[in-house]
């Protein structure tokens, strides 16, 4: 019955369009009543579309995805907390803030990676608040992770140039071999999101080129 079950969805997902990049094969739909908007996972960056990993697992298009309900920023510094790289001057699916101190702005990429490295101890980088900004940032399609913080365990970790430099995906299909990495391109090499000690060329795991990030089967 699960096989079975599970064909009838393929099936019905190659009958859709994604709206974003106009191919076959969607297979998440907003959960907005009324809404028939079907999307791939990796294209969901570009449409600005929110998958909230918690509970019922629930996405949005852009159109219906939740928005953050802020006071203007008391400081009105236009840099992000985390890489101090300038962000826009209003909240937006790109640009977040906290809604404890309602001054820390941030990236959602920068943001994102904060939560997957701090793990359980993931907090506001600013005010250092927990548990609304964890809930805030839930809401708003942030990935937790329930690891221990990565500087916690990465105890092992050497200099920059000692840093994991191979394919470990089942079959590597780069024809240098799996320690050959280029800056760009198909045979890129995306070290895993958590751990930094697991690594794939971006052809081998079929990685797009709107992908933001990578994680290994073990995190």
């Amino acid at each position: 019955y699960l096989v079975g079950d599970t064909r009838g969805i393929i099936t019905e997902a190659a009958k859709k369009a994604c709206f974003i990049c106009y191919k076959m094969g969607a297979t998440i739909s907003c959960c907005q009543t009324g809404c028939g908007r079907t999307f791939h996972l990796p294209c969901a960056p570009d449409g600005q579309c929110v998958t909230q990993y918690f509970g019922t697992y629930r996405s949005f298009c852009g159109e219906h995805s939740p928005r953050q309900m802020l006071q203007p920023r008391p400081s009105q510094d236009n840099t992000c907390t985390i890489c101090l790289d300038t962000v826009e001057d209003s909240i937006s699916n790109k640009t977040m803030g906290c809604p404890a101190c309602q001054d820390a702005r941030f990236h959602r990429q920068c943001i994102q990676r904060l939560a997957l490295h701090a793990g359980i101890a993931f907090r506001c980088p600013r005010c250092l608040n927990q548990e609304p900004f964890m809930v805030e940032m839930l809401t708003m399609g942030i990935r937790l992770s329930k690891r221990p913080p990565s500087w916690e365990t990465d105890q092992d970790v050497g200099p920059s140039d000692q840093r994991h430099g191979r394919c470990d995906a089942a079959t590597c299909l780069c024809p240098e071999g799996r320690e050959h990495a280029e800056a760009d391109g198909p045979w890129q090499l995306w070290l895993c999101s958590s751990c930094a000690a697991e690594g794939t060329h971006q052809h081998c795991s079929s990685l797009g080129t709107s992908t933001n990030s990578w994680e290994c089967n073990t995190c």
